[in-house]
């Protein structure tokens, strides 16, 4: 019995710690100047057997006039604002487990539309959207929703973009990659002093 259940308490560790995170180095050299300028010079891998992604964030947090919407974590970051960059070396997957062929894509932060559609996709609004770094060359924000959800169909290659949960974070340590719920890991992180958490691995059902 005592062996079982120490099989059982290994197992569930294994699985616990299958990601963790390594240091990434510099922006990817393919990703615009413009872009790459506004970027930390340090990223963050996310590995299990194998490298999952690499995420480069800017260093300073946007900021803008305080949104009086509901639901919004990160209430003063205008939409559209650049927040980083990513890059999969291998086939990647969003929120919504579209597949994303390998590359690099900058991350912008935009809100969930308030409609029937998005019901019980996570509490908060706040999202990041993946556009392909070829097709956004310029650092400014990108204030028009459908200009932006456009941009990132391109990364996705369906009629929805391509998109990671976020949220604000109260973690103490950072960067950290937490097990959230039964399979989504989210990366604690600041951006200048605006700590955030981003599910990188996971599927909303």
């Amino acid at each position: 019995m005592l062996k079982s259940l120490f099989v059982l308490i290994m197992a569930a560790g294994a699985a616990f710690s299958q990601y963790k995170l390594e240091p990434a180095g510099p922006p990817p050299a393919d990703l615009p100047g413009s872009i790459a300028a506004t970027l930390q010079k340090d990223g963050t891998k996310v590995a299990g057997s194998g490298l999952v992604c690499e995420i480069w964030f800017v260093s300073k947090a946007p900021a803008g006039p305080k949104t009086t919407e509901e639901a919004v974590s990160l209430p003063t970051i205008p939409q559209g604002a650049l927040l980083g960059a990513l890059r999969f070396p291998g086939k990647g997957s969003d929120r919504r487990g579209q597949t994303i062929k390998p590359g690099v894509y900058t991350l912008r932060y935009s809100l969930q539309p308030v409609n029937g559609d998005h019901q019980g996709v996570a509490p908060q609004r706040d999202f990041l959207v993946m556009v392909p770094a070829a097709d956004d060359t310029k650092p400014g924000d990108i204030p028009n929703i459908d200009d932006l959800m456009k941009m990132s169909r391109k990364a996705s290659g369906t009629p929805h973009p391509a998109v990671l949960s976020m949220s604000s974070s109260s973690n103490a340590a950072f960067p950290e990659l937490k097990k959230e719920g039964d399979s989504d890991w989210a990366l604690h992180a600041k951006i200048g002093d605006t700590a955030v958490a981003v599910i990188v691995i996971g599927k909303v059902e």
